[in-house]
């Protein structure tokens, strides 16, 4: 099946895997289409008045033959359900250790970024073998990460992130579209997948241009936005101490417990009053349009690595 034309080659860990459910219920409405088709013609043919003058005997229902179709159907759809929600839940978080990068959409072109600090515009290039975790935004309208070649396709969305994963099984240049109808130029959103071998893969991170990581940028802009002078180490500052947050659930002041990942961090910053810390007042700033994406990014990938920084004590009670 590599050479049929309507199928791109399989090279990540799930194209199998989705391709084999695609051929499923393909199989399933030919099977059925040809089936019902096939009858209709038959009983047209066997049953057609033959005379002005000829009437059908009555039909009286049949018991068996109403559980029989009703039941096929309902075992079918309830097969396809099972093997497509087991299928998306599989793949719908990334393993821990993933490989983290993050990537931006814009009218007309994708802005790649990787926390070693290597930058792309529309080419991505991975290590063979490696889950690939990607979190991604838009700048301007609504996006669709889309390459064909894995089978993965996600809509990447203005003012939040979204989470895409994969692992890629064969070497080579692989395409990547937008798959969203994203303004007049959406035809030119493309570009490259390159998955190289792992060795080729740190060879490319080493030769780039020197550059500082997504962390150490992150980290300039914490503290040229202020930020460290109100979330402090020990937590005696006026926000929550940072320090082994992240990924940790977090109490809110609405009695809600809410898990202080990528998306909480980047509300967090943007709408600081949306989701207020339990034992904090709500006096943090909005950093609104004061922050690239770009910036953003680099602050949450450094927020990250707060998150494994071992915890200050808790802050004492009455503390404001």
């Amino acid at each position: 099946m590599q050479g049929f034309p309507f199928q791109p080659e399989q090279a990540s860990s799930i194209a199998r895997s989705v391709d084999l459910l695609y051929f499923f219920i393909s199989a399933v409405t030919i099977f059925f289409s040809a089936l019902i088709f096939s009858v209709i013609f038959y009983f047209m043919i066997k049953y057609r008045r033959r005379s002005p003058d000829e009437r059908p005997k009555a039909i009286e229902g049949s018991l068996p033959l109403e559980i029989i179709w009703t039941l096929i159907p309902t075992l079918i759809v309830a097969l396809i359900f099972v093997w497509s929600s087991s299928l998306y839940f599989r793949n719908s978080v990334a393993p821990q250790g993933s490989l983290e990068i993050f990537v931006t959409g814009k009218q007309w072109m994708w802005r790649i970024e990787h926390s070693e600090g290597q930058r792309e515009i529309n080419e991505l290039h991975v290590p063979l073998g490696r889950p690939v975790k990607l979190t991604m935004t838009s700048e301007d309208v609504i996006h669709d990460f889309f390459i064909p070649a894995f089978r993965i396709k996600k809509d990447v969305l203005p003012g939040r992130y979204t989470t895409l994963w994969f692992t890629a099984t064969k070497t080579g240049t692989f395409h990547l579209f937008c798959a969203q109808y994203c303004g007049a130029f959406h035809a030119g959103m493309i570009g490259s997948i390159i998955v190289q071998e792992p060795d080729e893969y740190e060879s490319w991170l080493a030769g780039g241009a020197p550059g500082e990581s997504m962390e150490q940028a992150g980290s300039k802009v914490f503290q040229a936005s202020g930020c460290s002078t109100c979330h402090t180490p020990d937590g005696a500052g006026l926000g929550p101490a940072l320090n082994g947050v992240y990924g940790q659930p977090v109490k809110l002041t609405t009695g809600e417990t809410v898990t202080a990942d990528d998306a909480y961090m980047r509300e967090s910053i943007l709408l600081p009053k949306a989701k207020i810390v339990l034992g904090y007042s709500p006096i943090m700033p909005s950093f609104q349009g004061q922050l690239t994406e770009e910036q953003l990014n680099n602050l949450v990938a450094y927020l990250r690595t707060l998150g494994k920084v071992q915890p200050a004590k808790p802050k004492e009670e009455g503390k404001q």
